[in-house]
């Protein structure tokens, strides 16, 4: 979403046509759900995928042909990918989608170019919103685009003058992380807020999950006592480097601690381990999972309920860490932490409960 949304932007700055090309509705197996989008240039360039194939081709032949067109109006496409759909690009999955195909005009270009680059700040600082699009004339002009804020307060729109309330009825608070949907002709399609991964620890498994980490679009942070292993060279991704006292440093960042940052603890010994989860147990952290032995965790934990942390807040902990896919390497290792993280940044924290902890 930040790709497009900046090479949307900078098209719009440019002055030259586009088509912004959106999923807003899927039923069924389909390549890509809804929220998924292209940018189509007049030079038959793209940037992001509607999912390949004979659709994708399709809505890219259409809106070439209206680039350029002033009178050109948003058009909604429906494909059922069965036997007329796909065969030969082996998209049979039997699906339905529904696609909002939008030339860009000049008529509109210089409202979208304020709308879009309000959209993309919000998008690059992780903070979250939901887009509104009407995709049925019987809510508003198809292509009418609302744009809210975390908190569900319309900060931006284009296209009709009012806000329907059947619009703002049908929004999900973004705390709930849900997915795109539709209803009565208006699509919803949420940029959820983005997650700090705050590492807990410099070692081999913390550099490898910060890199995989950073790859799948986490923010990290990197947190150790030594200041050879918090740095820009072990962690070129990582926006912060955090050098100090394990346990004095995550008092310190106590009041940054929200469920957006997911704190992962990797230290390289159970003291650390401990000290680091006594401060974030019972902090407001969305995911607080911690490495090691079902042994080891279960005499932290004793410690722990000694030291007057509630068997509650550590029952939601994910210990042992990570999905048993039998890891052996490091690579593997991060690949079931950073599968975990992604489970529940995508269904929700509740993923715990389905986790088997360690019982005291």
């Amino acid at each position: 979403m930040r790709e497009l949304l900046t090479e949307l932007t900078k098209a719009l700055d440019d002055g030259r046509d586009c088509a912004l090309c959106t999923v807003v509705e899927t039923r069924g197996s389909t390549p890509q759900k809804a929220g998924a989008a292209m940018l189509v240039f007049a030079d038959g360039r793209q940037v992001g995928t509607l999912g390949g194939g004979c659709v994708e081709a399709e809505v890219k032949r259409q809106v070439l042909g209206k680039l350029g067109d002033e009178v050109a109006e948003p058009g909604v496409f429906s494909f059922c990918l069965d036997d007329n759909y796909g065969w030969d690009d082996g998209l049979i999955c039997g699906g339905r989608m529904n696609i909002l195909a939008e030339p860009i005009t000049a008529a509109r270009r210089a409202r979208l170019r304020e709308y879009f680059q309000r959209f993309r700040g919000i998008v690059e600082a992780g903070a979250g919103c939901t887009e509104a699009v009407a995709v049925s004339v019987e809510v508003a002009p198809i292509g009418t685009r609302y744009l809210f804020d975390v908190a569900g307060k319309l900060i931006d729109q284009v296209g009709a003058a009012a806000l329907p309330d059947a619009v703002r009825q049908g929004l999900t608070p973004l705390e709930r992380r849900p997915k795109a949907s539709h209803q009565h002709g208006v699509a919803y399609l949420p940029v959820l807020p983005r997650i700090t991964l705050l590492i807990v620890g410099g070692g081999h498994v913390g550099q490898a999950v910060a890199k995989l980490g950073a790859e799948l679009d986490f923010d990290v942070w990197v947190l150790d006592d030594r200041d050879a292993y918090a740095n820009v060279q072990r962690f070129p991704g990582a926006q912060r480097h955090l050098v100090g006292d394990i346990g004095q440093k995550l008092r310190e960042l106590a009041p940054q601690i929200t469920p957006s940052i997911y704190a992962l603890i990797v230290t390289r010994g159970h003291g650390h381990d401990e000290e680091a989860l006594y401060h974030l147990a019972t902090s407001p952290a969305g995911y607080v999972g911690m490495i090691g032995s079902k042994r080891k965790i279960m005499l932290i934990y004793e410690d722990l309920l000694a030291r007057g942390i509630p068997l509650e807040a550590l029952s939601k902990v994910h210990a042992p860490l990570g999905f048993d896919i039998g890891s052996q390497t490091v690579p593997e290792i991060a690949v079931s932490i950073v599968a975990e993280l992604i489970a529940c940044r995508n269904r929700g924290a509740t993923i715990a409960e389905a986790r088997i902890h360690v019982k005291l």
